[in-house]
């Protein structure tokens, strides 16, 4: 028993490394994110909501779909934002942010937020871990100021890969 026992744990102390330095799966991926702010979405007049649309798209962003607090969207991962140590992409130039102070332990990363632009600014930190190529688990806290208003909001996401093809979706860019 106590071979098997030591047996156990030195072949996870053995796979463990191997694991974290693992990329992500290139491919179409499908990311969920859960926060109190998006729970407050279906209080918005539609006029509003139409109103976020266009400048979404003036972003080149499109609104996922919301419901009971969270938002599910497909992202299409190219082999290159595959191989990256860290998901900056996730991030970086999204509605005028940038990436700063990004690390890598293993499967966990860890990266501040700044963004500035006309409509917000502000500033967060984020962090996650890869449970495997095909998973991912983190969450994000911002504080910024919209239209004069101080505004904090913390998120949850996951990740799933779906598959190798992205059928219709663009990846970031």
């Amino acid at each position: 028993m106590r071979i098997t026992l030591i047996a156990s744990l030195l072949t996870l102390i053995f796979i463990m490394p191997s694991f974290a330095h693992e990329h992500i799966r290139p491919g179409l991926w499908e990311v969920t994110t859960r926060s109190q702010l998006l729970a407050l979405v279906p209080h918005i007049p539609s006029e509003q909501m139409q109103q976020l649309s266009t400048l979404a798209r003036r972003y080149g962003l499109k609104l996922p779909e919301i419901e009971n607090g969270s938002a599910k969207s497909k992202i299409c991962i190219t082999e290159e934002m595959a191989k990256q140590e860290i998901p900056t992409y996730f991030y970086e130039d999204r509605s005028g942010c940038t990436v700063q102070n990004a690390t890598r332990t293993g499967n966990r990363y860890q990266l501040d937020l700044a963004c500035f632009n006309q409509h917000f600014q502000g500033n967060g930190f984020a962090q996650g871990s890869f449970t495997s190529p095909e998973n991912f688990t983190g969450n994000t806290e911002f504080d910024s100021t919209i239209g004069g208003n101080l505004v904090h909001a913390s998120a949850e996401t996951s990740g799933r890969w779906i598959g190798e093809r992205c059928i219709a979706i663009n990846p970031l860019q």
